[in-house]
């Protein structure tokens, strides 16, 4: 099974190529420029693998929560590239992308939302497969859903931002952090292939964004409240 994946959901742009459990990916630092890079990478891994788009069985996405704008181009260009090559499409939360890469049993995921907030969600490994202990969120973080135990692992932007705030709020359960992890294609591909092998793919119309939050930015006076 072949499986074309890709997030845009951060300042990272980056694609990935799974082919029977082995995966290739690229990833590059984009800034604001992810529609101009996007389409090119992803040209750029089909040819090196000797493929075209009607080889694939299957487009993986990262479809947030993340850069409202970011999470806007990997859907559309998902469902483009699904639609065409006539395969189905994997959404996959960045946030569970986090904990699949990490490389820990339990995950707390964390991105910087800005504006004071985090996306939030914790998972566990669960027999080679991952557990939601709490679902995807915005939240402060202080004010972040509690998690059972110990042992966890924080991943994400949100450490890096609210370091100080997530440490007091989950204490001697965090075990350690990594603040510069960020969603990338590759752990993206892996998941995707699993909902796909699975049945759990979908058609192109319904591949859709997840934003949790409607409002992304402060007005005037809020700026000046804060």
């Amino acid at each position: 099974m072949r499986i074309l994946a890709l997030d845009t959901s951060t300042e990272y742009c980056s694609v990935a190529l799974w082919q029977d459990g082995i995966v290739v990916e690229r990833s590059e630092l984009a800034g604001q420029k992810h529609s101009e890079l996007l389409i090119a990478m992803l040209d750029d891994l089909l040819k090196d693998a000797g493929l075209g788009i009607k080889d694939l069985d299957g487009i993986a996405f990262g479809k947030g929560p993340g850069s409202f704008t970011g999470v806007r181009i990997a859907c559309g260009a998902a469902q483009g590239l699904a639609f065409g090559a006539d395969v189905p499409a994997a959404g996959v939360c960045t946030l569970l992308a986090l904990a699949g890469a990490s490389g820990a049993e339990r995950v707390i995921a964390a991105l910087d939302a800005r504006m004071g907030e985090i996306y939030h969600a914790a998972y566990e490994r669960r027999d080679d497969d991952w557990a939601t202990v709490s679902e995807p969120c915005l939240c402060k973080p202080e004010a972040a859903p509690a998690v059972p135990g110990t042992d966890w692992f924080g991943a994400g932007s949100g450490f890096a931002a609210h370091g100080a705030a997530l440490a007091a709020r989950y204490g001697a359960a965090l075990r350690g952090t990594d603040g510069d992890a960020v969603p990338q294609a590759a752990a993206i591909a892996a998941l995707g292939a699993v909902q796909i092998a699975l049945g759990r793919g979908v058609d192109a119309a319904e591949a859709l964004p997840l934003y949790l939050r409607d409002k992304v930015a402060l007005k005037t006076s809020e700026r000046e409240q804060r």
